[in-house]
C-alpha cells in the first residue's frame, strides 16, 4: 500500500517541481533598460512551457495515461529542438526529468490498470 502512494505522488510532486524549475529560466526577462509592458510581454511568452506542462500535469492528475504519453513526448520534443544548439548535459537536465515523470505516470497508470482488472 505505501509503495502504490509513492508510486501515485511521485510524477505528480515531480512535475510540479519541473514546472517551478522550468520558470525560473522566465525570470531573465527582468533587466535594466527595458519598459514594464515589454518585460511582462517577454515574461509570459517565457512562461509557455511552464503553462504547457501544468496543463499536461493537470490532465495526468486523472489520466495517467496521458501523463506517461506527453512528458515523454515532452522530453523527445526537447531533444529533438535544441539537438544541434545545446550540450547533452542540457537534454538531461530538461529531458531527463519529462523522461522520468513519463515513465512513473505510466508505471503508475499500468498497476491500475492491473489491480483494476484483478479485482
Amino acid at each position: 500500500m505505501q509503495t502504490s502512494k509513492v508510486l501515485y505522488w511521485a510524477p505528480r510532486v515531480l512535475g510540479i517541481a519541473m514546472a517551478i524549475f522550468i520558470s525560473l529560466f522566465a525570470l531573465d526577462v527582468f533587466e535594466e533598460g527595458r519598459g514594464l509592458g515589454e518585460m511582462l510581454i517577454g515574461f509570459a511568452i517565457h512562461l509557455i512551457p511552464t503553462f504547457i506542462l501544468i496543463a499536461v500535469l493537470v490532465l495526468a492528475w486523472k489520466w495517467e495515461w496521458i501523463g506517461a504519453i506527453f512528458f515523454i513526448a515532452l522530453g523527445v520534443f526537447y531533444i529533438y529542438l535544441t539537438w544541434s544548439k545545446f550540450n547533452w548535459t542540457a537534454w538531461l537536465i530538461i529531458s531527463g526529468p519529462l523522461f522520468l515523470i513519463g515513465i512513473l505516470f505510466a508505471v503508475n497508470w499500468l498497476l491500475h490498470r492491473k489491480t483494476a482488472t484483478v479485482q
